[in-house]
């Protein structure tokens, strides 16, 4: 269970940071875009209400040792870009899920190439995690590659896994154990990362 609050994790360009009540306007921002939730398990929010209760759940999962969500920022402003989690967390096997997503705006700029890295390294060295997990929907091309990037392996498609919106997904699963991350080249990247 946690006992300190969610520490701010950095990269080069961007900081993970606890989610705050100032967060609400962007949060809902993010999730009530239709692009952003394509290939999400849950539909676009529709009110700034969905944006609150969020909050209030990440807080309360945080409480009880099941998830840890970050803000992400441009170190050079406070403008919430994305979010960042481990989630599922189950201690006793030292696994964890991690998810991610980014406002529009920030595509195509290397975010969450340079972020997920650091998120990574810190569940794994610092928490513990032997194992990291990931859910992808198969046409959401653009989190496939980054996850692969990572040494994220495929480990097997759930055939109609979710129903969102009245549309049937499968789930391709992912993979990677800390052995493998601790002996990657994107692990040396983060540990002598480049200058901006």
């Amino acid at each position: 269970m946690p006992t300190d609050p969610l520490p701010t994790l950095l990269s080069p360009r961007l900081a993970l940071r606890p989610l705050d009540r100032g967060d609400v306007d962007a949060l809902y921002g993010i999730f009530s875009d239709p692009e952003i939730t394509r290939f999400w398990s849950s539909p676009a929010m529709t009110s700034r209400a969905d944006a609150e209760a969020l909050l209030a759940e990440i807080d309360d999962c945080f409480e009880r040792g099941e998830l840890m969500e970050w803000g992400l920022e441009r170190r050079d402003g406070r403008l919430l870009i994305g979010t960042c989690s481990l989630w599922n967390i189950d201690r006793g096997n030292r696994r964890g899920e991690i998810g991610f997503a980014l406002a529009r705006p920030a595509w195509g700029q290397g975010y969450m190439q340079e972020t997920l890295p650091v998120l990574v390294e810190h569940a794994i060295t610092t928490l513990g995690l032997h194992r990291l997990e990931a859910d992808v929907d198969p046409r959401n091309t653009g989190s496939i590659r980054l996850l692969e990037g990572l040494g994220f392996q495929l480990e097997g498609r759930l055939r109609e896994r979710w129903q969102v919106t009245g549309e049937i997904q499968d789930s391709l699963f992912f993979g990677l154990l800390a052995p493998e991350w601790l002996a990657s080249e994107r692990r040396a990247e983060v540990l002598d990362p480049p200058t901006p």
